[in-house]
């Protein structure tokens, strides 16, 4: 059996992060938040996001989304999003069960909202019969593989904040995104005017947890945008706690978030590979096995296999027939996303991590050619 190419989730925990769990666990530390680990990384987020930025750990992606949505928007309110969105497909209705948000949908080519997109919710506003939209999320990058560029993430936010819209970035894959741009995190965060982030860990080489990151309010485009960061900010600790996303032993997510970002005082990004932090290293690599991947594929021409979306991070999307992705699971893990131009056909998604090699690919390809 190959190895996986179903999620960036089958990736094993990078061993740094594992010795950096281990570290943190010799000796006595005040539970909940309350210790040097947490501490540390509130200095390296403020380091990394600017001034005023304010990290709260959580224990998986779909906890960080429920809490940052939540502490960003009323009962009444709706969140925009992508209709492909992880939070709209794919965590349970829990924005909407557990945060009471309804989720306010547009349909998106590749994954990526439209300044157009947004808009079009604002005859919404005001109308006590309608769920009110009060904060837009964007996954960075998305769903289907693509790539917020800077520049669209700031004409998007403009929109939204015109609207008196929150920005929320879904960032389970933003290492992933700034990587393929070549870009800090503080770039498409921060510098664009989003108000609050998901932090990714889980998908980029951690073991357990990941972050809410309020950002500063100093770095706010508006009056009113500062305002509600600092009202985000004083919310996040009692949702933390509501929604069981607080863990008592909090120092174990602050170890593993510290040794992705890496610890204070050190570079904050650089692109060479040993000075690079290594929440780049692990996007980098795993974002140039997408590319290696999508290249084998083009290499096997014909037309049996279709790439169907850009690669920008690290999936790959193809169409081939529903026999031979059959095949080709019996082989290794991956799913199909969506049908394909026939019914005979399926779109299937190929995912790459950190620890995913020149040899899986180019088993992959192999077992993908024999598969047709």
């Amino acid at each position: 059996m190959l190895p996986p190419f179903a999620s960036d989730n089958y990736a094993p925990t990078h061993p740094e992060v594992l010795a950096a769990i281990a570290q943190a666990n010799e000796g006595y530390a005040v539970a909940y938040g309350a210790d040097p680990w947490t501490a540390r990384l509130a200095e390296r987020v403020r380091e990394v996001f600017g001034a005023g930025a304010a990290a709260f750990p959580v224990l998986n992606g779909t906890g960080a989304n429920v809490v940052a949505l939540m502490a960003t928007t009323s009962r009444w309110a709706g969140v925009v999003a992508s209709d492909v969105a992880h939070l709209n497909t794919d965590e349970g209705g829990a924005p909407e069960r557990v945060g009471g948000l309804k989720v306010l949908t547009r349909p998106t080519a590749h994954g990526r909202l439209t300044v157009g997109d947004i808009e079009a919710w604002a005859g919404e506003l005001g109308d006590v019969h309608r769920a009110q939209p009060a904060v837009l999320t964007l996954t960075q990058s998305t769903e289907l593989g693509t790539v917020y560029r800077t520049q669209d993430l700031r004409a998007l936010v403009e929109a939204a904040h015109a609207m008196g819209l929150a920005v929320h970035v879904d960032g389970s894959r933003l290492a992933n995104a700034a990587a393929f741009l070549g870009v800090g995190l503080r770039e498409l965060t921060t510098d664009v005017g989003v108000d609050i982030v998901s932090l990714g860990a889980a998908k980029n080489g951690g073991l357990l947890g990941e972050a809410v990151v309020v950002l500063g309010p100093d770095d706010a485009p508006t009056p009113g945008a500062a305002a509600a960061r600092r009202a985000a900010a004083a919310a996040v600790p009692y949702l933390r706690k509501s929604t069981m996303q607080l863990a008592s032993k909090t120092r174990y997510v602050s170890a593993q978030l510290l040794a992705l970002l890496g610890e204070p005082g050190t570079p904050v990004v650089s692109t060479g590979s040993t000075t690079a932090p290594l929440w780049w290293r692990n996007a980098a690599a795993a974002n140039a096995a997408a590319a290696r991947l999508r290249a084998g594929v083009e290499a096997l021409g014909g037309d049996v296999v279709r790439l169907t979306r850009p690669t920008q991070a690290n999936a790959v999307f193809a169409t081939l027939p529903r026999d031979a992705a059959d095949r080709l699971r019996a082989r290794t893990l991956f799913y199909n996303w969506a049908d394909g131009e026939s019914p005979e056909r399926v779109e299937a998604r190929w995912m790459c991590g950190w620890a995913t090699s020149d040899s899986d690919v180019a088993g992959f390809l192999a077992a993908l050619a024999q598969s047709l």
